[in-house]
């Protein structure tokens, strides 16, 4: 179901919501979740369907091996629990069991990035995008809203291979006032514009478009692109948004090694080699305190996007 259009509300509950009209659709899907089925919303489909859902408790490693076998007898598996446990206690597991041997697991991890908030850095990861799409065979997925988190794992049942979609716990407003269809090939043109590119991901996404206004009050044409699908990267579009602007700066809830910052800036040295800001967490890890502050500490606002903006444009000569 979508999202009431001007109601913000977070990723992680399009995913309960579309795993449950999965469930309703296809009787080989199954869910499995690491004892957080009420924060990954996966308990949707466990309460419906509870000789599909496998709760294994706090033992993630062993829920991405059994994925794996539920995999290879046929079934398309759901794994969930939070990113930091997904991409990180059970890399082997996910490497080894699902990555190599190419299986339709999808592993949909919650609460991805500073937005836990309180829980602090031990909950908060900002390394699982870098960590999945550095695998072969792994599509790694970051939605920008509700409705375009539904459309990823709807259209995930479909497609071949693993895939990770990472979700998060803050609720963010609607970028797309309907489900859509699908992903496309991963980068949506949000805003055109003609003098810098503003390439996002995830909640960064509507903090780029208002980035965007307040570099229009000061007559600079933002482009904004919506990156949700990281790897494989929307080349094609990257590459159009930066051969019309001559310039460009990522923003994401992540790490600036190995994210969209670091997938943007390979496709431009390969082919049009540019000046690229990029805006995300910088090597560091994440603290505990409210998701607002944490932000504003870390630098992810749309603020900070008008100001590294501003220094790309600088440097660009305008």
């Amino acid at each position: 179901m979508a999202a009431e259009p001007d109601k913000p509300r977070a990723t992680r509950d399009a995913y309960g919501d579309a795993l449950l009209k999965l469930g309703e659709q296809h009787e080989d899907v199954v869910a499995l979740d690491a004892d957080l089925a009420g924060s990954t919303k996966s308990g949707k489909f466990g309460a419906a369907f509870p000789g599909r859902f496998f709760n294994v408790g706090v033992a993630e490693a062993n829920m991405m091996n059994m994925s794996a076998g539920l995999a290879i007898g046929g079934k398309i598996p759901y794994a969930s629990t939070f990113a930091v446990f997904a991409a990180g206690r059970a890399f082997d597991q996910v490497r080894q069991s699902i990555a190599q041997p190419k299986l339709p697991v999808r592993i949909c991890a919650s609460h991805g990035g500073v937005t836990v908030g309180e829980d602090g850095c031990s909950h908060q990861s900002v390394e699982d995008i870098g960590l999945m799409r550095m695998l072969p065979n792994m599509r790694v997925v970051v939605p920008a809203d509700y409705n375009q988190a539904f459309a990823a794992v709807m259209e995930s049942y479909g497609l071949p291979g693993p895939m990770y979609i990472r979700t998060g716990r803050l609720a963010v407003p609607p970028l797309y006032k309907r489900v859509p269809s699908g992903l496309g090939n991963g980068a949506d043109i949000l805003r055109p514009g003609s003098d810098i590119s503003i390439f996002a991901c995830g909640i960064m996404a509507a903090k780029a478009l208002t980035a965007a206004d307040e570099l229009g009050k000061r007559d600079i044409s933002a482009e904004v692109v919506n990156v949700s699908v990281i790897k494989p990267i929307d080349a094609e579009t990257v590459l159009a948004s930066l051969s019309r602007t001559g310039c460009a700066v990522t923003a994401e809830e992540h790490s600036i090694i190995g994210g969209l910052g670091d997938a943007v800036s390979r496709v431009a040295a390969e082919h049009i080699p540019v000046r690229i800001g990029r805006l995300g967490i910088r090597d560091v890890f994440g603290k505990s305190g409210h998701p607002d502050q944490l932000l504003e500490e870390f630098h992810l606002t749309a603020k900070h996007i008008v100001e590294l903006a501003g220094l790309v444009l600088q440097s660009k000569g305008c």
